[in-house]
C-alpha cells in the first residue's frame, strides 16, 4: 500500500478512511448527477431555484454533470426518506434504482407511523416502474445523487437503497471542495477537523461489523465495539488536530501582533465574487484566480500596489455561500480573525448576480458570527462590466454610497484606491515634524508610515509636513524626534 494510503488509514481509522475513499473514488471519474431540492412552507419557489442553481454550481466545481433535478414541496425534511414514494420512483428513474427502501428489520409500524406513510404516500402515481417517468436517454443516466440539504445517516442510507448509488448532502460536498482546494498547513487542518465532524457520525452506515474487542484487564467484560473505537480515535484525532492549529493560531497571532500599526483592508464576500481579481488588481500580486467556488481558502496579505504612504495590506479571506456549515465557520475562525482585527472591510459583491443583496446578508451574518459586525466598511459592487447602463443607473441610485467596479478597468481601480486612501486620511491629521541632520534613519520610517505632503531644509535640519494617524505622528516624536 502507498504511504500516502496508510497516513490517510492512520488518520481516518478503518471505516472512516472507507467512506473518505468513496469521494476520493468518484472525485477521479466524470459522474453525471441529479439533484434534489426540498421546498419547505417558508422557502419561495424562487428562493429554492436560485439555491439549486447554487448547488449546480458547487457539483459542477467537483468535476461532476448535472443532468437533472427533483423537486418536492414538502411540510419537513425530517422524514425517513426525505422524498414521498412517487417522487423517489422519479428519482430511481434517473438512477437506475428499485425506488424502494430495503428494510434493515422487518417490524410492525405503530399508529402514527402508519398515519405518516399515509401522508407520504399521497403523492404517488400508478405507474410503478421508473421508466415510465423519463425519457430513454435519461433513464439510469445518473451516478450519484446531490441532496440540497443536510442529511442524517439514516436517510442518507435510504436514499443509497432506493437510488442504488452514492447519495451526498450540500454539507458534504462542500466540505469536499475545500478539502481539494486547501493548499496551506493551517486550511488542511481546519478542513480534516471539519471532515472528521462531519464522518463521525455517519460510521455506523458504512457497514462493517460489531465485533466487540476484549474487555480490560483479566479479560472480562464486553469491551469497546469496533465502531466505538473508530468514534474514539476520531475525536483523539480532533483533538490532535485542534492542538497543531492552535500552535499555527499562535504564529498568526505574533504575526498580527507585527502588523498592528499597518493599516489594513480586508475583503470579504460571497464565493466567487471577484475577490480574489481585485486582490491581484490592487496588489499586483500573483493570487489564484479561478471561476470556481471556493477557489481561495487561505489568506494572502500583500502591500497595495503602487505603495501608498502610509502602506495599506490588503488580505483576501476565504469565501461565503448560503447553508455553509457550522463547523466549517468555526475550523476557519483563524482565518476569518483577519476580518476581525481589520482597519476597513471591502464587501465584494458579484452586482451581475440577480441574489446579491441575499449573499450579501450571507456574508454579513457570518461575519457577525465571529464578531466582526463593527467594523468599518465600504460597499463595492463588482463585475460592473457585465450590466447595461440602466442597471448601473438603478445601482448607483440605490446605493449612491457603493463603489461600481470592474477589474479590468484601471480608472475603476483607481477610484476604489482614492476612495480607501481619503477613508483613512479622514481620520489622520497634518502636522509639521522638524528632523535636525545628525538623526540618522529617521526620515525613511516617516516615509514607511506616513504621507509626506511637504519638505523644506536650512541650515539646521528639515520640516516634513506629514500626514498620518495622531497616535503614530506622537510615537515618532516620542522615539526619533529631537525638537530644536
Amino acid at each position: 500500500m502507498a504511504p500516502s494510503l496508510v497516513r490517510v488509514r492512520t488518520a481516518y481509522t478503518n471505516k472512516a478512511w472507507r467512506y473518505t475513499k468513496v469521494n476520493e473514488k468518484i472525485k477521479f471519474m466524470s459522474l453525471n448527477a441529479v439533484l434534489v431540492g426540498i421546498q419547505l412552507p417558508k422557502i419561495s419557489a424562487e428562493d429554492l431555484e436560485s439555491s439549486l442553481q447554487e448547488l449546480a454550481r458547487l457539483v459542477t466545481t467537483l468535476g461532476y454533470n448535472v443532468v437533472g433535478q427533483v423537486t418536492q414541496k414538502r411540510n419537513s425534511d425530517r422524514s425517513t426518506a426525505i422524498l414521498g414514494k412517487g417522487k423517489m420512483m422519479e428519482l430511481a428513474a434517473w438512477t437506475g434504482g428499485t425506488g424502494h427502501i430495503a428494510s434493515m428489520v422487518d417490524r410492525k409500524l405503530n399508529k402514527a407511523e402508519l398515519k405518516r406513510q399515509v401522508i407520504e404516500d399521497e403523492d404517488i402515481v400508478e405507474k410503478d416502474d421508473p421508466a415510465d417517468f423519463l425519457s430513454e436517454e435519461k433513464k439510469g443516466s445518473a451516478q450519484i445523487v446531490v441532496v440540497d440539504t443536510d442529511l442524517s445517516p439514516s436517510q442518507i442510507r435510504n436514499l443509497e437503497s432506493a437510488a442504488g448509488v452514492t447519495v451526498l448532502d450540500r454539507t458534504g460536498v462542500i466540505i469536499e471542495i475545500f478539502s481539494r482546494h486547501a493548499r496551506t498547513r493551517a486550511s488542511r487542518l481546519q478542513v480534516e477537523i471539519a471532515k472528521l465532524t462531519y464522518v463521525a457520525p455517519r460510521l455506523r452506515e458504512t457497514g462493517g461489523g460489531e465485533d466487540r474487542q476484549g474487555g480490560g484487564i483479566g479479560g472480562k467484560g464486553s469491551g469497546e465495539s469496533s465502531l466505538e473505537l473508530d468514534r474514539r480515535k476520531i475525536r483523539d484525532r480532533i483533538k490532535e488536530l485542534k492542538s497543531e492549529l492552535a500552535s499555527i493560531g499562535n504564529e498568526h497571532q505574533i504575526r498580527r501582533a507585527r502588523r498592528e500599526q499597518e493599516i489594513t483592508v480586508a475583503l470579504v464576500g460571497y464565493t466567487n465574487a471577484g475577490k480574489s481579481s481585485l486582490m491581484r488588481a490592487m496588489t499586483g500580486s500573483e493570487v489564484l484566480v479561478a471561476d470556481k467556488l471556493f477557489a481561495t481558502l487561505d489568506t494572502t496579505i500583500r502591500p497595495i500596489h503602487p505603495e501608498t504612504r502610509p502602506k495599506i495590506l490588503m488580505s483576501d479571506t476565504v469565501g461565503f455561500i448560503k447553508k455553509l456549515p457550522h463547523d466549517l465557520v468555526a475550523s476557519f475562525k483563524s482565518t476569518l480573525d483577519e476580518a476581525l482585527h481589520a482597519s476597513l472591510l471591502l464587501f465584494v459583491v458579484d452586482a451581475s448576480d440577480s441574489s446579491f443583496k441575499s449573499q450579501l446578508e450571507v456574508t454579513r451574518s457570518v461575519l457577525n458570527e465571529v464578531g466582526a459586525q463593527d467594523i468599518p466598511s465600504l460597499l463595492v459592487l463588482n463585475k460592473r462590466d457585465r450590466l447595461n447602463n440602466e442597471q448601473i443607473s438603478s445601482l448607483r441610485e440605490e446605493f449612491p454610497d457603493a463603489i461600481l467596479i470592474s477589474t479590468r478597468n484601471k480608472e475603476d481601480l483607481k477610484i476604489l484606491r482614492d476612495r480607501i486612501m481619503s477613508y483613512f486620511e479622514s481620520h489622520m491629521t497634518d502636522e509639521d515634524i522638524f528632523i535636525p541632520y545628525s538623526a540618522q534613519g529617521i526620515i525613511g520610517d516617516i516615509r514607511s508610515k506616513m504621507r509626506v505632503l511637504s519638505e523644506s531644509y536650512n541650515e539646521h535640519g528639515v520640516t516634513l509636513k506629514v500626514r498620518g494617524a495622531p497616535e503614530t505622528i506622537s510615537q515618532v516624536k516620542k522615539k526619533f524626534v529631537t525638537k530644536s
